[in-house]
């Protein structure tokens, strides 16, 4: 009789995240809380299109903002002068927030005061995309620098995101980047995905960005 076991620790960590994260999910839903999981690669623009976005939809909506980052509270001073309220996470070294974390981080928000809760998770394209955060929409950002072949390196984030932004279009006649490819690449991993075309910068696309976004946190919230 062999006398060792193999537990699957990674399964097992997956599986009890994702019925925390159903568990979470349904409680937002109850409460009419709609919490977008924004996710990228660093320097792809999350926080100026975070900007960007809040300068939209503030008047309309009840905006929180959750920042996520292994240190520092750069990012939640920099949310903070859009005048909506914003607190920093730090994941103590983690590369992701779970669906733990997250209710963690409502929980000192209290978030059932915001239509709207924005959670802009720790920036790389690996982690964040293996754990359910609870969240009801999951978002990410892919920036024209980092190239149209990102769907082929990384295809579990592409295929778990609801909508793609692509950023810094504004920057496409320095880049070589095929806008058809990559709209093809995202839809062959997930044909659902919503693909907008932004420049966080200068604000193209922006507007059409956050319509789609008002109407997701209106049908959530009804």
């Amino acid at each position: 009789m062999e006398n060792f076991k193999v537990i699957e620790i990674k399964k097992s960590v997956f599986e009890n995240n994702d019925r925390e994260a159903d568990k979470l999910r349904e409680e937002l839903k109850q409460n009419k809380t709609f919490l977008l999981n924004l996710m990228s690669s660093p320097g792809s623009g999350k926080t100026t299109t975070l900007k960007a976005t809040v300068a939209r939809l503030k008047d309309k909506l009840n905006i929180g903002i959750m920042e996520a980052d292994i240190d520092s509270d750069v990012d939640a001073r920099t949310m903070s002068e859009t005048g909506v309220k914003s607190i920093q996470l730090h994941t103590g070294g983690m590369c992701h927030l779970d669906a733990g974390m997250t209710k963690q981080g409502l929980e000192e928000f209290n978030a059932n005061d915001f239509d709207l809760v924005v959670l802009e998770n720790v920036g790389n394209l690996v982690c964040p995309a293996e754990f359910d955060t609870g969240a009801s929409k999951n978002a990410m950002i892919l920036s024209v620098p980092e190239g149209d072949d990102k769907p082929l390196k990384y295809p579990l984030m592409f295929t778990v995101s609801d909508v793609v932004l692509i950023n810094k279009i504004d920057t496409k006649s320095v880049f070589d980047f095929d806008d058809d490819a990559v709209v093809e690449r995202i839809h062959k991993l997930n044909p659902n995905a919503e693909v907008f075309f932004i420049s966080a910068r200068n604000g193209d696309g922006i507007d059409e960005w956050c319509d789609w976004l008002l109407k997701e946190v209106k049908a959530w919230c009804e």
